[in-house]
């Protein structure tokens, strides 16, 4: 039997120890959701609203708050659903790899049933969320999203070297999770418009150099791993490179679509950025096809970074003046 300093010693150390407990779970929680990812799929998601909802207009003041509460926070909670399904899918392998055995599973922070089950939680009420303020459309979107990000690009990855181009698919997605929610037509019709299309075809350009620059860089961790990355078949470059030259020409001309997709609210500003940024990544990466390094890539890697966020604010900032001129 414990004396009573005894006792109040332990009940003293069970109070400091939970708040600690507590705060633990939840930055693994967090870990779990891939923040970084998850802000950048709801950027997107939101860019998507912002532009469509500024090209088809006949919006009130209330319709954009509930859609930007709405969509911002239902594809953010989705979007963390599903890098939880995916960190829980990948566990294995991510014990593996140096730059994720620190990983909420792989670390034993939280249990793989834990995971699964806040995955599922998130991706559910994200799509609700999505389903209640924004239609049925955008959550058919979201859970097609999470879907294919988790049920075929995820399983591929250790299969094919194709996986990079497939999981660009849901990367782009979530634009039109946005654009759905405010695009005209019955049933699906809305996937097809215009303006969809056009930040899905730039999302999905994008992913690609700068994820082969990331598969370069990491190319000895993903063979640990026993992911099939095209660097790893590709221990030249040969492919890589030109991949990564070829998808950012490309960028250059989706960047341009919208002076005539949305011209009334395009013009020189959007034109310029996707010149000059396009062009810096198609420097980068031509300099990474000379070089083959690991810091020629990461160079190319940073200018990815620093591409999509400056292009989007251009676009957007010119395209909320113009819309409010209009």
């Amino acid at each position: 039997m414990s004396s009573p300093s005894q006792s109040e010693t332990m009940t003293t150390q069970e109070e400091q120890e939970s708040p600690s407990v507590s705060v633990s779970v939840f930055a693994a929680c967090t870990e779990l959701t891939k923040p970084g990812i998850t802000k950048l799929v709801t950027i997107t998601a939101l860019v998507g609203l912002g532009l469509g909802g500024l090209h088809y207009g006949g919006l009130g003041v209330w319709d954009w708050a509930r859609l930007i509460v709405g969509v911002g926070l239902g594809t953010a909670i989705a979007s963390g659903g599903a890098n939880a399904l995916n960190m829980w899918y990948e566990s294995d392998r991510d014990a593996m790899m140096k730059r994720t055995r620190v990983r909420p599973i792989p670390s034993r922070r939280l249990s793989p049933r834990f995971v699964l089950l806040f995955g599922l939680g998130m991706t559910i009420l994200g799509c609700v969320i999505l389903g209640i303020t924004a239609g049925l459309l955008p959550a058919l979107v979201a859970l097609l999203t999470a879907a294919s990000y988790v049920l075929i690009y995820t399983p591929l990855k250790p299969i094919t070297i194709t996986n990079t181009l497939i999981g660009a698919v849901p990367g782009a997605l979530p634009t039109m999770i946005g654009t759905s929610a405010v695009a005209p037509g019955m049933g699906f019709e809305p996937l097809v418009e215009p303006v969809g299309l056009m930040l899905f075809c730039l999302m999905f350009l994008w992913q690609l150099p700068h994820f082969f620059a990331i598969a370069w860089m990491c190319r000895a961790d993903y063979e640990a791993g026993g992911f099939r990355m095209l660097p790893i078949v590709d221990p030249v470059g040969n492919h890589t490179a030109a991949t990564m030259v070829f998808t950012s020409l490309l960028l250059i001309p989706a960047g341009l679509a919208p002076l005539w997709i949305t011209p009334e609210l395009s013009g020189w500003g959007t034109g310029i950025a996707s010149v000059l940024l396009g062009g810096m990544l198609v420097v980068l990466s031509l300099r990474f096809a000379i070089k083959r390094t690991d810091r020629a890539a990461r160079v190319a890697f940073f200018g990815s970074i620093i591409h999509l966020p400056v292009y989007l604010i251009v676009m957007v900032a010119e395209a909320g003046v113009k819309g409010l001129l209009l």
